[in-house]
């Protein structure tokens, strides 16, 4: 499970509708008949226009400055194995959103006239999307870079030949290229793997929009919030603040697994990939306490994350500790940024 939570920041400063991001999240729905399209949802109504979470969002906002965010997106993205437990991806993850803005809401350490704050005191408008495209900044289209940038090359001089600029062999070029497209390391379907192809298997995830201000538009909800949850005194009266970032971690993977009935693995754990940068002892003393099965697939999520194995990992602490420490701790540094909104 990867939870990404960003404010709708653009540039220097913060765009004041939310409209762009809005129709950004409709493009998955141009060319799709009718009954095939997913549209955005809150808490209680569904089949939402986007011209409604455009204006209910925008109308949102008092007493906030320019330079303060509007909104916050909240991104979720559960793993093929997680994917796998859904009978239907889109209404399994609707219901599952529902209930995991509950946790959300619970993970402010705020009050509302002297009562905590439940899901009904958030404005959010959330939508389903089951497409990805390949990032610029995938490792993939990393790796095949310098294929890309000789292909390139090599197509620039056969224009230049064509232009009669230069002259040279326009078969033998081809050729040459042809090469080059299947010698790239990272292939899909044949192809070279390039920015903006579709990525295969499921990819169902969450988008969600969440406005800065409480449902009344008086208080204002930051998940970015830097104070971790606490009192503070204020006018000679204590007051609390901030938003449990850890809290709200582990409680969507726990209502994800109640929900569905997931038996989740411990290297998927939210506490796992924290320990594993925080205190690498305690997380390989708990790996190797798993069963042969259990280890097994935990080795396996952790090499589909991006973490670096080295192979023949032995089983004594001391060795772990003076083999494998360092030279994972900064993959598993990448896999823990990317999958929360920082520790």
């Amino acid at each position: 499970m990867y939870i990404n939570i960003t404010a709708q920041n653009l540039g220097t400063n913060y765009s004041q509708s939310s409209a762009y991001f809005v129709v950004y999240l409709e493009m998955e729905n141009e060319g799709l008949e009718k009954e095939e399209m997913e549209h955005f949802f809150n808490q209680y109504g569904d089949e939402i226009s986007a011209k409604e979470v455009v204006t209910e969002i925008d109308g949102n906002t008092a007493k906030l400055k320019k330079k303060e965010p509007k909104f916050y997106s909240i991104t979720v993205s559960p793993s093929k194995y997680e994917l796998q437990k859904l009978q239907n991806s889109s209404e399994d993850l609707k219901r599952y959103t529902r209930e995991l803005m509950k946790d959300y809401a619970t993970s402010f350490n705020r009050e509302i006239n002297g009562r905590p704050i439940n899901d009904d005191d958030i404005k959010y408008f959330a939508k389903i999307e089951h497409q990805r495209t390949i990032k610029g900044t995938d490792f993939q289209v990393r790796e095949n870079q310098p294929f890309a940038t000789k292909i390139l090359q090599l197509k620039t001089e056969i224009r230049n030949i064509q232009d009669g600029r230069v002259e040279g062999n326009i078969r033998a070029l081809q050729k040459h290229i042809e090469k080059l497209e299947r010698d790239a390391p990272h292939q899909l379907n044949g192809k070279r793997i390039v920015q903006g192809m579709k990525k295969e298997g499921n990819q169902s995830h969450i988008h969600i929009i969440v406005s800065r201000k409480d449902a009344s538009n008086s208080f204002s909800l930051s998940p970015g919030s830097k104070h971790k949850a606490s009192e503070v005194e204020m006018h000679s009266k204590k007051v609390k603040r901030g938003f449990d970032r850890d809290q709200f971690f582990e409680r969507a993977e726990k209502t994800f697994d109640k929900t569905f009935g997931y038996s989740r693995n411990y290297a998927e754990t939210y506490k796992a990939k924290k320990d594993f940068v925080k205190n690498p002892k305690l997380y390989f003393a708990a790996l190797m306490k798993l069963s042969a099965n259990e280890k097994a697939m935990a080795f396996k999520i952790m090499g589909k994350s991006g973490v670096p194995l080295i192979p023949n990992i032995p089983t004594s602490k001391a060795q772990l500790a003076l083999k494998v420490f360092k030279r994972l701790r900064k993959g598993a540094e990448i896999a823990v940024k990317s999958s929360s909104i920082g520790i």
